[in-house]
């Protein structure tokens, strides 16, 4: 029987609007979300844990393949930040409830950064303070440029770890810090870093003095991945910004050990920002780091030698002899009982730096004040008679012979060398230290030069000693007490007490002959530097040589006798020295070019050294001594050569000064 044509259009209408609203119940919305069947309910029939593994194909190396899905657990789900959240929020190119989802190609994937980057500029425009949320876009920004955002050359178009591979985003959740949670998750860190990609780091790192602390007695403080590592801004462990940071990282947890190993020289190139010097984990190891008395530890007595000659070679650089073994990277100077060599040569250069700048200092002080005052009052002294003597008019008397002036002049210009070089690596932590190791090219460059300036130094001093040695041997009258002599005798010392007496106004200046107390002094003060300061760097620049016949601790001592004699020689001259010759009240306005120009004044010749003019004058042997008044070329060139070598002078005393106020601050 056929059905009426008006019953078969009503029957075939209603199934078409049937049809339509079924369709309906899965299109998407004008926002391109599902509207039905794709909520969190129906996503679980498949993806909670308690269903079978889902295999999804992957493409490796140019193969196909199969990973395994994850699966949820909605236990874990419920507590984390993201339960709130639909699925299709974050899946939004998931168009189906199919086995096979058929993909809206035009939709992002479920991605973490873009989503959290929408909220927080969302919450920029709103005017919202959201502190959390800030901290993730911080931590995007640190991801973007980290080593685990890298492409995964195994797995083109996939970084090597996404932010799900390390938070789970279906059950992340940061717990409050102090809350058991925290512990429990802290304590996790290392598991979630070994299974999902470095599985053989975990196994050493679990059996390390860290790994021990952390799992077996679960000492929080212990060091695990992100703590040297970092958790988002991961570098590549060989770039020399990892290395340089892991250093301080390493430092966060043992200050005492990383202000002994900044005193060395591996600390002060690391300090120096270069990386190619022996650092923390050059010693103690990285992941596998084990206790000093562990037999098995790299720095275990046993084993120090050899791990020093893992860069010590004998090819890049000399073979680390017996000695090394026995160098303390971390002496203590304060430490008597394991240190006492370190203890006691601390003590003494500190008590020789003291005592030196407090009588200098004072007596530079005491001076200034009495030259000021009688300045004030207008006062002269006449030190010697000269009524009656015919001296010609312009002529100078010749103080120091072209020898004595090269020498000078060479001294002075290795010695701003040395310290620049020298002071650079000592006060490594210095804001301006880098700068100038980068201007030299690096501190290995620094260290060349610091060494060929000393050979030029001592080389120098050698020259000047044989050349003055064989002209008084070969003078049969030279007396070595006399008054021509360096060589310190009693009338100094009277002249000294007389200088403090005149200080205070209980007496008159003293008659100075030819040389000085002070500047026998300065004299003086080179041999000491070239034997102590000399003799320690040839310790430090040969260490192979030193530690083949000498223990380790000589390079502790060493190191402390090179820096400290340094300083109290460079700021010694660049104060003390400076004020005698160029800054005491009647010698202003510096500079004083006697050294340079090897002549001065009969004025100034009578007043600085009266007791050798009368001499001169009795003996008659003034006149031989006269010669012509430097020409204007002459006095003007030696002027700017002595300004500058003053400004020079006067930028590394400050320079100097800026270290050793970082470096008392620092601890």
């Amino acid at each position: 029987m056929k059905m009426p044509q008006r019953l078969f259009r009503s029957v075939f209408a209603l199934l078409c609007f049937s049809v339509a609203f079924a369709g309906g119940a899965v299109a998407k919305s004008d926002a391109g979300t599902p509207v039905a069947k794709l909520d969190k309910a129906s996503c679980l029939k498949c993806h909670e844990n308690k269903h079978d593994q889902i295999k999804v194909p992957i493409v490796i190396d140019g193969e196909e393949d199969e990973r395994e899905l994850r699966q949820i657990d909605m236990r874990k789900y419920a507590k984390s930040v993201h339960s709130n959240l639909q699925c299709v929020d974050c899946h939004r190119n998931i168009v189906d409830s199919q086995k096979n989802h058929q993909l809206d190609k035009s939709a992002a994937k479920a991605d973490c950064i873009t989503c959290h980057q929408d909220l927080w500029a969302k919450a920029q425009q709103a005017g919202k303070d959201k502190p959390r949320l800030e901290l993730v876009f911080k931590n995007i920004e640190a991801y973007k440029n980290s080593f685990h955002a890298r492409e995964n050359k195994d797995i083109p178009g996939t970084p090597l770890a996404k932010c799900d591979d390390c938070h789970s985003s279906h059950e992340f959740d940061v717990p409050p810090k102090g809350s058991e949670r925290r512990t429990a998750w802290h304590k996790e860190i290392h598991v979630t870093c070994g299974t999902q990609c470095h599985e053989d780091q975990m196994e050493i790192y679990a059996a390390s003095v860290h790994g021990e602390e952390l799992i077996d007695k679960g000492n929080l403080k212990a060091a695990t991945c992100t703590d040297c590592h970092s958790a988002h801004s991961i570098t590549g462990t060989s770039s020399d910004a990892y290395k340089l940071a892991n250093v301080q990282s390493c430092g966060e947890c043992h200050k005492e050990e990383i202000s002994s190993f900044r005193d060395t020289y591996h600390g002060k190139v690391s300090a120096l920002g270069w990386a190619y010097t022996a650092r923390c984990v050059s010693c103690h190891d990285s992941h596998g780091v084990k206790a000093v008395e562990d037999p098995k530890s790299k720095v275990h007595p046993n084993n120090r030698l050899k791990t020093c000659q893992s860069c010590h070679d004998g090819k890049k650089l000399p073979l680390a002899t017996e000695g090394f073994a026995t160098f303390a990277p971390h002496a203590n100077p304060h430490d008597f009982g394991k240190y006492p060599q370190m203890y006691v040569v601390t003590k003494f250069m500190i008590w020789l730096l003291i005592g030196v700048f407090a009588f200098f200092w004072l007596h530079s002080a005491l001076w200034y004040y009495r030259e000021r005052r009688e300045s004030k009052l207008f006062k002269t002294e006449a030190h010697v008679r000269t009524e009656g003597l015919d001296l010609p008019v312009g002529k100078h008397f010749e103080r120091f012979s072209w020898g004595w002036r090269l020498a000078h002049l060479m001294f002075a210009v290795t010695t701003m060398t040395l310290v620049l070089t020298g002071t650079t690596i000592l006060f490594a932590d210095s804001a301006w230290a880098p700068a100038v190791a980068k201007a030299f090219g690096g501190p290995l460059v620094l260290g060349y030069i610091h060494r060929i300036a000393a050979g030029f130094f001592i080389g120098i001093f050698f020259i000047h000693f044989i050349y003055v040695m064989q002209k008084l041997l070969r003078d049969k009258n030279f007396k070595w007490f006399g008054p021509d002599s360096l060589v310190p005798n009693w009338k100094d010392l009277d002249d000294m007490i007389g200088m403090f007496k005149w200080f205070f106004g209980k007496g008159p200046k003293p008659q100075f002959d030819r040389w000085t107390y002070f500047e026998k002094f300065d004299y003086w003060a080179v041999f000491w530097g070239v034997s102590v300061i000399g003799m320690s760097g040839l310790m430090l620049a040969f260490p192979h040589i030193t530690a083949q016949y000498l223990p380790g601790w000589v390079f502790n001592v060493a190191t402390v006798v090179h820096g400290e004699e340094g300083f109290l020689a460079a700021v010694f001259l660049f104060t003390v020295h400076f004020f005698n010759n160029h800054f005491r009240p009647n010698k202003l306005p510096p500079p004083d070019v006697v050294m340079f120009t090897g002549t001065q004044s009969l004025e100034e010749f009578r007043h600085e050294h009266p007791a050798q003019y009368q001499r001169l004058v009795e003996s008659g042997e003034l006149q031989k001594r006269l010669v012509d008044a430097p020409s204007r070329q002459m006095h003007v060139g030696s002027v700017i050569l002595g300004l500058t070598l003053i400004a020079i002078g006067l930028t590394l005393l400050v320079m100097i000064v800026n270290g050793m106020f970082g470096k008392i601050a620092g601890g």
